[in-house]
């Protein structure tokens, strides 16, 4: 006795043999790989390998712009800058988790995508990822331009 008759009445189960399994349906549909793709490493993964050099720029870059960014935020839209530092920064966080680490549990955020941060963020600021994190990241105002240069060339050639 393996299963039940789901569409026996309440209360009558009728138990009995468990059902033939399902067949893909033709061409392919519904079939799964034999060996599935891996999944793209986290941003937190991405940070660490960018910084022990273990992973290129552009791989870096196209893994950031395609992630989620934690950013706190204020009363007010927009991105909190840091400007007690030799260049304006923004702080902004791998996970939600780095974003508590730095600013408390009860801090206000919102969430954006790598690609949006390089489209939004203000001339002439940099930003800093993971600031309390063990793989701290500082992108200049310079490094944030060449960033935005290089994403541009991808994009239109």
């Amino acid at each position: 006795m393996y299963g039940y008759d789901q569409n026996a009445g309440a209360g009558q189960q009728q138990y009995g043999a468990p059902p033939p399994p399902q067949q893909p349906a033709p061409g392919g549909y519904g079939e799964q790989p034999l060996y599935p793709e891996p999944s793209p490493p986290s941003l937190a993964d991405a940070v660490r390998a960018f910084t022990t050099g273990s992973m290129s720029a552009e791989d870096f870059q196209g893994i950031f712009s395609t992630s989620k960014i934690y950013c706190p935020r204020g009363e007010n839209p927009g991105f909190l800058a840091l400007h007690n530092t030799q260049q304006p920064v923004i702080p902004m966080f791998t996970s939600l988790k780095e974003l508590r680490r730095y600013a408390g549990k009860e801090s206000k955020y919102f969430v954006i995508t790598g690609a949006e941060v390089l489209d939004l963020l203000p001339t002439g600021y940099g930003f800093v990822l993971d600031m309390e994190g063990d793989h701290r990241m500082v992108f200049d105002a310079k490094a944030v331009e060449e960033m935005v240069d290089f994403a541009m060339r991808r994009m239109y050639g």
